[in-house]
């Protein structure tokens, strides 16, 4: 959630001008001393050399219209063995940016694959979001947006090798080719990268190149494994919780039960003489709260700090929200007339021989990454480093400058791999930045100053807030005998994660929050009205994997099923009906999944049933076929087949995973305990002990295939989940006769 005391002016100037509603071009042109910076130092490498100044300079007529994201000098680094690091402008946090990007760099670099590595950038500019002029992880965007920019970066690297080979050979450069990271000349001459790199910094950087044609592609399209594969699997990986410099301190942070409450009372006097305490802060928290910061030699120590204190919280200022009162609020609410995202005529609805009234329940949701929130935070007189895992370094460092009183050019943000995050590592508050930068600051102005890693707790995490809001949908349908839907009226009810925020003015429109009804409807023509209430509450909300459709795919695909059983359709056929010839990338991805996993055509076992949904999100589509039973009462997934249509596979391998990776999330959806709650204004749960997350014996076995397409890539991040729940909800009510209306599943 993006707060409002925000100056607009302190964010990226993309989101400045789309609140003016105004299209023009944002990304400033790089400046040549940050050209410089972005550089880096040492080795014989594209873009780390003494005298880049001057090539730069002799570049400058060629360079001038280009932006500093197209330029290679910040992504492509050739030491003299060849190896070549290609810097990534995304946060890796397991949805395989950091091999898929490179990937794309390297097929038009022509590099030799076993030779390539990668690493994360910073919040400088050249790292924006190439299609949105900031920095930014999310949104299923990263390969999507950053496609044909790394495949010029790797054709403008390549161009300038050629062009440094044929001047030291005095050949016209059309008559070299490269192969696996050498240039090859005429009568078999040959020069590693490595060798040529030096010299080709010294080259202009051209503006146009020539792509390669997709089918001769040798790297993008292959299953490949990852490059950080094998440090993760065998535990060497560092994460941004594991940053440690000379005389790092480390916080942890009390922070009010209530969110937003104010301390009345501190006792700090047990804290302080917990041996490895240096210091106790008092510090001002998100949303308006107060919070008390213990600062130590390590976690354990300043978390023993912690649990010392003898806090009062004065929570008489702000609302306590109670999850049963507040479940009364929204069914009262849907009884009223609302904003109408769609309005079509329903005089059919009374006169329809069928009927369906429906009503659905969606909890709040933890994102509840393995790795818990953190951020280092390094001052030097006026200038800071922060050491942080974020989806967004740029509004990060805006966010710390601002706390820590500088200016944003004097905040570097070294982005850290991150172990998970769904949307958490970027809030507009950046409430966990902001704390380590106030922690920091404090620590400084008592004498401590070193680095100071501020560390949450799993259980800091889940009651930490920002949460998948709670949803209610009301549904009644009209339709006929052959499944034909004559009218289709839908109530909303959920809190909105832009209203208020500066996001407000091109994502929020006649009081509709567009990310709350993504999915709703489409790509079925249907007759619908539908209406959305935002009650406004004092819990934080904010996007979690795949946004609005982790509730609007499962409304309207078990609804859909429900017609179908209803009218004696086959659920596959009847939406292949619906499908028409107006979508046939949904056609695709169902067909492969019921081809691949035998529907309609194996017998399964005694107990089991099938369940079929199909979801498009972020421009892919997702369906599953999956079969499921019921056993002791409980209900059991054992395998899911996927069909996928994103396009083409840049990596089929990541693909793969990340799929497989939505899907146990939206698992998570559907088990006993995947709820947050509240009671009197506080968070019920606290750890996995009581907010369930899937365990290994939850997992079906996945088979994964995807559409082959030529076409330029779309997003794979998060379209694997929305249709989980609502395949599965489908199969359980065939073996039950009842329809599933909340997750998680409640079949009593």
């Amino acid at each position: 959630m993006m707060p409002t005391h925000i100056d607009p002016t302190e964010l990226p100037r993309v989101l400045q001008h789309l609140m003016e509603r105004s299209n023009a071009d944002t990304t400033a042109t790089l400046p040549r001393r940050s050209f410089l910076k972005l550089a880096g130092v040492g080795g014989l490498a594209l873009g780390a050399f003494p005298y880049l100044a001057n090539a730069q300079a002799t570049a400058s007529a060629a360079a001038s219209a280009l932006k500093p994201t197209q330029l290679p000098s910040a992504f492509v680094q050739i030491a003299p063995n060849g190896e070549v690091t290609v810097t990534i402008n995304r946060l890796e946090f397991g949805q395989g940016v950091q091999t898929g990007l490179p990937m794309i760099l390297a097929e038009e670099l022509d590099a030799d694959w076993s030779l390539v590595r990668s690493k994360c950038g910073t919040n400088d500019a050249a790292y924006h979001d190439p299609m949105f002029g900031m920095h930014l992880t999310g949104g299923s965007n990263s390969i999507k947006n950053s496609y044909t920019q790394y495949r010029e970066l790797g054709a403008r690297a390549r161009a300038m090798l050629l062009s440094a080979a044929a001047a030291q050979w005095n050949v016209d450069a059309a008559t070299l080719r490269t192969q696996a990271g050498t240039v090859i000349g005429p009568g078999g001459r040959k020069a590693g990268y490595g060798a040529l790199a030096e010299a080709a910094m010294a080259l202009p950087v051209p503006e146009k190149v020539t792509l390669k044609d997709p089918k001769d592609f040798r790297i993008i399209g292959q299953p490949t494994t990852r490059l950080d594969a094998r440090a993760k699997s065998s535990g060497r990986q560092d994460f941004g919780i594991d940053v440690k410099h000379p005389g790092q301190l480390t916080a942890v942070v009390a922070r009010p039960p209530v969110f937003g409450a104010r301390l009345a009372s501190v006792d700090d006097s047990a804290a302080r003489a917990v041996k490895g305490v240096q210091a106790v802060f008092r510090i001002p928290v998100d949303l308006g709260g107060e919070g008390v910061a213990v600062v130590a030699d390590g976690y354990w120590p300043a978390k023993l700090g912690r649990d010392a204190l003898k806090l009062q919280w004065d929570t008489s200022a702000v609302e306590k929200v109670d999850s049963e009162k507040q479940l009364a609020q929204y069914r009262a609410l849907a009884q009223q007339p609302g904003p109408r995202k769609f309005d079509a005529d329903l005089s059919a609805l009374d006169k329809a021989p069928h009927h369906i009234e429906a009503e659905f329940l969606f909890p709040y949701l933890a994102h509840a990454p393995m790795e818990p929130l953190n951020c280092t935070v390094r001052l030097a007189g006026d200038s800071a480093e922060l050491w942080v895992g974020t989806q967004s370094a740029g509004l990060d460092a805006a966010a710390a400058a601002k706390a820590l009183g500088i200016q944003p050019e004097q905040v570097k943000v070294h982005v850290q791999m991150a172990g998970g995050g769904f949307g958490r590592r970027f809030v507009g508050s950046s409430d966990y930045v902001v704390e380590a930068c106030q922690i920091a600051k404090a620590a400084r102005t008592a004498g401590l100053n070193v680095p100071v890693r501020l560390l949450w707790s799993r259980e800091d995490d889940i009651k930490g807030g920002y949460y998948r809001p709670m949803h209610l949908h009301r549904a009644h349908i009209g339709f006929d005998a052959r499944g034909k839907v004559l009218a289709w009226d839908h109530t909303i009810v959920g809190q909105s994660i832009l209203v208020g925020t500066v996001f407000e003015s091109f994502q929020v429109k006649d009081g509709i929050d567009a990310t709350a009804t993504e999915g709703m409807r489409d790509p079925y023509d249907l007759p619908m009205r539908l209406t959305v209430h935002h009650p406004k509450l004092n819990v934080p909300v904010l996007w979690w994997r795949s946004v609005g459709s982790t509730h609007t795919a499962f409304v309207m695909e078990t609804l859909l099923d429900d017609i179908a059983r209803s009218t004696g359709q086959d659920p596959v056929a009847y939406r292949m009906a619906l499908f028409g010839d107006k979508h046939p990338r949904h056609r695709a991805a169902l067909q492969l999944a019921v081809d691949r996993s035998g529907y309609g055509k194996t017998t399964l076992p005694p107990g089991r049933a099938w369940g079929v949904a199909v979801h498009e999100s972020f421009e892919t589509v997702v369906a599953y076929v999956v079969e499921a039973s019921v056993q002791d009462g409980q209900p059991v997934l054992h395998r899911a087949t996927a069909g996928v249509h994103c396009n083409l596979a840049v990596n089929p391998r990541s693909i793969e995973a990340q799929i497989q990776g939505a899907a146990v999330m939206g698992l998570s959806m559907c088990l006993p305990g995947a709820a947050i709650t509240l009671k009197d204004g506080v968070v019920e749960q606290s750890n996995f002990g009581d907010f369930t997350v899937p365990r290994i014996t939850d997992i079906p076995a996945f088979a994964v295939h995807i559409v082959p397409s030529a076409e330029p890539p779309k997003g794979v991040g998060e379209p694997g989940l929305p249709p989980l729940a609502p395949a599965f909800a489908n199969a359980i009510a065939l073996l039950t006769g009842k329809p599933l209306r909340q997750l998680p599943f409640n079949l009593a």
